[in-house]
């Protein structure tokens, strides 16, 4: 077992624990679209944004500088989050703990499926995961970071106690 892999998991469980809402509206979403963006003007990046509840988009931004291949990575993280109800982050550190890819564990071709840090699902507490929030265009722990931030925000929950610690290798 790696150690780092199983505290990460740890935190990405109490994320996605912590991070659940009350309610979530369109305006919530569109809200939510924005921090995100601000977030990450802030740090002089660029991302696509999307916000979705399964099929039913609510709001998406690509942002300067980013291209079509963003928009495919969203796709393939929100289908992992959708499969597995859990961030695609997590499940890419259950598959690289396990060393085995999506299409070896559970049949999912690679190119519809990405187990890649950046998809988050969106959760009422009490209930099941209702959709994804997912960002792509900085590395993939960057990209989970960057939402779990806004959220951490959003729901009042202190960042410190939700924030992953620095990567200790540049494939995460």
């Amino acid at each position: 077992m790696n150690s780092s892999i199983d505290t990460d998991l740890a935190l990405l469980a109490l994320q996605e624990e912590q991070l659940q809402f009350d309610t979530f509206s369109l305006d919530t979403a569109w809200q939510l679209g924005m921090r995100l963006k601000e977030a990450v003007e802030a740090r002089g990046k660029s991302v696509a944004i999307d916000i979705q509840l399964f099929g039913h988009p609510l709001f998406f931004y690509a942002m300067p500088g980013t291209t079509p291949d963003n928009i495919d990575w969203i796709r393939r993280k929100r289908n992992v989050v959708e499969r597995f109800h859990q961030s695609s982050y997590a499940i890419r550190l259950r598959m690289k703990e396990k060393q085995i890819t999506l299409t070896e564990q559970a049949g999912l071709p690679l190119r519809d499926n990405a187990a890649a840090g950046g998809g988050f699902p969106i959760r009422l507490r009490g209930s099941s995961c209702i959709g994804a929030i997912t960002i792509s265009g900085v590395p993939m722990r960057e990209d989970h970071g960057i939402i779990v931030e806004v959220l951490s925000a959003w729901l009042n929950k202190p960042i410190s106690e939700l924030a992953l610690p620095p990567a200790e290798n540049m494939d995460d």
